[in-house]
């Protein structure tokens, strides 16, 4: 049988194990097919291809529920499910996500799944909701990639080991996450595998589960004899298959971090398309790190998996020893770990990328900011052209950071201010920052970077001028100035201040603009609503100041063009100025 050609999972029901070992092949071929030309995670679903097709071979979905945690393990899943065209056909590439999606295909693909550590709970909840139904079918929890060191991970097996019915985990122990698996957890699994699973201290057991171990987790028939036995159990199983991230692909075998998720590449070779060069945002936060280290050897430097994300390779990870920590997929522990450090007198740094920080919300508020700890938090892939896909979205870190009271967001413009703050957030002994690193285009400072920021909330102008104010926000203090250069065009030279804090506002400078301006406009790569702009419009409320606040809707977009998005909300240079250009001649 040929790939393209499965249309359900009932396509594969009646094949011979050779059959579908076949189409595994194929598979492999239609994830490089696909990653290779676009991008994605190709060592995850590498990995997961037999688990995948055993679990479609065995359980009847859609009546039997299959929830998948971390699902960029989920391509063979899809391919599975009618979507087979998006791995084969460029032209159905933008047809598929990356990860489950309940409007892509709401028959199969039960929840969102773009974070990690939830299916086990969510899981539970499909159980719970079966039994009180008195129905009959098999709930699977398919979780690996790191993602059982999320704190609801143990959430979910405590609460499914106490229910007394159907519930199957199957543990996809790849040994890895994003990069390579940490904490004391990951020595047990270690442990179980060299002992076949047969170790008597064992986890699983004892949350209450029953456990089955597969020592060779990419081999169909042991899959397809182990999912056999935990069909329709009555009480809750955990499946721990032991596979390989980016099996069948040697580049990906060999280099798995690398690998997990891969811009376009070149697959006889594994090389990019693309070799970025130049300075980088990633490139100053390592040297900054790094620097670190030597002037306070105490300092700690935490990562919560995504050490990548931040610049650090394996060499830089090797060259910061002890002082670096990484806690997993676990950024609520990220940040109580920056905080109990910090509360005992480090120096600390804490990296995480922008989406994944939202699991942290009641951590910032309870641990750090109602603590005197201060300490250093990097937040990374903020705004519009961070990941498209509507589970990862960037836009909600204003809102979230600023509401909470006692942090300093700053949201640096170029490399040099952004070096210049993380230098001094990390010298400075009494307040808790948070520095938005840019991510919209590397810039260069073109007005004096100052080293101090002890001044709070006190914006700077770059450029003054009359009737016009711009502050523009961040990495789209580039953007403010593309506007005032079409203002300039038409007769008007605009002020232009880089605000440098979000979570406050220079309430004299904004008071001072009303004796020369008409219209204030921000700009900001970020959600409008709970932004910084509605703080600058409070501000001037009681003023004759007109106020427009720019940039994103507070919605869900997925899959985007970043360029479609900005025309579509009025973003971009030519749209925000014709905009001000409307509020002047009426002002």
């Amino acid at each position: 049988m040929e790939l393209k050609d499965i249309k359900s999972p009932k396509d594969i029901k009646n094949l011979s194990i050779p059959e579908l070992e076949n189409i595994a092949a194929q598979m492999r071929n239609a994830i490089l097919n696909r990653t290779s030309k676009i991008g994605g995670h190709v060592g995850p679903n590498l990995g997961s291809v037999e688990s995948i097709i055993a679990l479609h071979y065995v359980f009847d979905a859609p009546e039997d529920r299959l929830v998948y945690d971390v699902s960029h393990q989920a391509f063979p899943h899809k391919m599975l499910t009618g979507r087979v065209d998006g791995y084969l056909f460029e032209e159905d590439f933008a047809k598929v996500g990356e990860y489950t999606d309940p409007k892509e295909c709401p028959e199969y693909d039960l929840f969102y799944a773009g974070h990690t550590s939830p299916a086990l709970s969510l899981c539970v909840g499909l159980a719970k909701a079966r039994d009180l139904q008195k129905q009959k079918y098999n709930v699977v929890a398919y979780v690996g990639d790191g993602a059982l060191s999320g704190g609801v991970a143990f959430e979910g097996l405590d609460a499914g080991g106490a229910l007394n019915s159907n519930l199957i985990c199957i543990f996809n122990d790849n040994q890895m996450a994003i990069a390579e698996n940490h904490g004391g957890m990951y020595s047990h699994f270690a442990h179980l595998r060299e002992t076949n699973g047969t170790a008597t201290d064992n986890l699983f057991k004892a949350f209450g589960w029953d456990y089955i171990y597969v020592n060779d987790g990419n081999n169909l028939e042991k899959l397809i004899a182990a999912y056999s036995k935990a069909k329709d159990s009555a009480h809750p199983v955990v499946i721990h298959i032991n596979t390989q991230k980016g099996e069948g692909y040697t580049p990906a075998e060999e280099y798995r971090e690398r690998f997990h998720y891969r811009d376009p590449y070149i697959i006889s070779s594994g090389a990019l398309r693309e070799l970025g060069s130049g300075p980088s945002y990633g490139g100053v936060f390592k040297k900054f790190v790094l620097e670190g280290v030597k002037k306070y050897p105490d300092m700690l430097v935490i990562s919560s998996a995504t050490p990548d994300a931040l610049g650090l390779n394996e060499k830089d990870r090797e060259k910061l020893g002890d002082n670096y920590l990484d806690v997993a997929i676990a950024e609520q522990t990220g940040v109580s770990v920056m905080a109990g450090a910090a509360k005992n007198g480090s120096k600390v740094v804490y990296g995480v990328v922008s989406t994944f920080l939202q699991r942290a919300y009641d951590q910032l508020m309870e641990d750090w900011a109602m603590d005197e700890s201060p300490a250093v938090l990097n937040i990374d892939s903020t705004g519009i052209a961070a990941i498209t896909d509507q589970t990862h979205l960037g836009f909600w870190d204003i809102p979230m950071i600023t509401s909470i009271p006692d942090i300093v967001y700053l949201a640096p413009a170029n490399l040099e201010e952004y070096e210049a703050m993380l230098n001094w957030a990390l010298d400075q002994d009494k307040l808790k920052v948070a520095i938005r690193q840019p991510n919209y285009s590397v810039e260069h400072a073109d007005y004096p970077v100052v080293s101090d920021y002890s001044d709070l909330n006190k914006f700077q102008v770059t450029h003054e001028g009359a009737e016009v104010a711009i502050i523009a926000v961040g990495d789209w203090y580039v953007r403010g100035k593309e506007v005032a250069e079409l203002l300039k065009q038409k007769g008007i030279d605009a002020t232009l201040i880089n605000p440098r804090f979000v979570s406050g506002v220079d309430a004299a400078l904004l008071t001072s603009l009303s004796a020369n301006h008409k219209v204030v406009a921000t700009i900001e790569n970020g959600s409008l609503e709970g932004g910084f702009g509605q703080k600058v419009a409070s501000a001037l409320g009681a003023s004759d100041l007109k106020v427009l606040n720019f940039g994103l809707k507070k919605e869900f977009i997925d899959r985007y063009n970043v360029k479609e998005v900005e025309k579509a909300y009025g973003l971009l240079p030519n749209q925000i100025a014709d905009s001000i250009l409307h509020a002047v001649s009426v002002a």
